[in-house]
């Protein structure tokens, strides 16, 4: 199975392609501290920010629990491609962070995988 892990901004729109979609506004925006706002989820402080509130470790470990179950579903009904959308605000801080480990995550255990990010972006 193809598994791509992709992070997205909703103000630009839920992807396309995407099977099963998670959101996580519901986690503190590092847009909103100074010394992160110009940064991605991709730079480790930002990740450190996100990753230090209980709830992101909640749901991270929760859905991990959820993905165990369900790829070897999805690969046993014979889906060729999977797409994995994970959405905050702008795409550039929460979702980008979470996808980032989530990938790292399936990559350990064995899935391709791919990660993309759809919507960093420069211009904040």
């Amino acid at each position: 199975m193809n598994l791509s892990v992709v992070s997205f901004g909703y103000k630009y729109g839920i992807p396309r392609d995407a099977d099963i979609v998670l959101d996580v506004r519901f986690l503190p925006n590092p847009n909103y501290v100074e010394s992160l706002k110009k940064k991605t989820g991709l730079d480790s402080k930002v990740r450190k920010y996100v990753m230090s509130q209980p709830a992101a470790t909640k749901f991270l470990e929760g859905f991990w629990r959820l993905a165990r179950e369900l790829l070897p579903q999805y690969i046993r009904e014979g889906k060729s491609y999977l797409t994995i959308a994970i959405g905050c605000t702008g795409g550039k801080h929460r979702s980008v962070a979470i996808t980032h480990l989530l990938a790292q995550k399936l990559k350990s255990s064995g899935y391709p995988v791919q990660e993309f990010h759809r919507d960093i972006r420069d211009d904040s």
